[in-house]
């Protein structure tokens, strides 16, 4: 029976790696991001995930990249690790993509350093894949640092704002 689906399948032009695709799925899982895509010869294959919950509550997107602010860089905190990844508090970037300050071009900054937040507040976008998404605080404190500046890419895990 088995051989007779995939002989339809074939006919069809339908053979798909089932294996291939779970892979793929599973890194999505891994990774947090919502699309991969892979093309071996003439075969393509594409997995998603909707991220339409996130979508519908970001802001609009900017037109193009902000300018870099006239303000100097945000300082980096004595306890951030080489690479930054041991920042006791801080909250870390869930993809890679794009990191902006404010909700648009020439508006101000969602947070500033020595601000109060409230638990689920958002204090930055993160886009990726023309997705604006934005990132929540996880717990009520003050802004003790920033540790991206405007319109800086970042990476997965990469430590964006310390809260304490």
């Amino acid at each position: 029976m088995a051989d007779t689906k995939r002989d339809a399948e074939r006919k069809s032009g339908m053979d798909v790696d089932t294996k291939l695709v779970r892979e793929l799925a599973d890194m999505l899982a891994e990774t947090g991001l919502t699309e991969i895509e892979v093309e071996d010869g003439e075969r393509k294959i594409r997995v998603s995930r909707g991220a339409l919950a996130v979508a519908a509550a970001a802001p609009a997107a900017p037109a193009m990249a902000p300018a870099a602010p006239a303000a100097a860089p945000a300082a980096q905190p004595a306890e951030a690790g080489a690479d930054g990844a041991d920042v006791a508090g801080a909250i870390k970037s869930p993809m890679v993509g794009t990191v902006y300050l404010a909700p648009e071009p020439g508006a101000d900054d969602f947070v500033k350093v020595g601000d109060s937040v409230k638990e689920g507040q958002t204090i930055l976008i993160v886009e990726a894949m023309k997705v604006m998404n934005p990132i929540t605080a996880g717990k009520s404190g003050t802004v003790k640092s920033i540790l991206v500046d405007n319109a800086q890419p970042v990476e997965f895990d990469q430590p964006l704002v310390v809260i304490g």
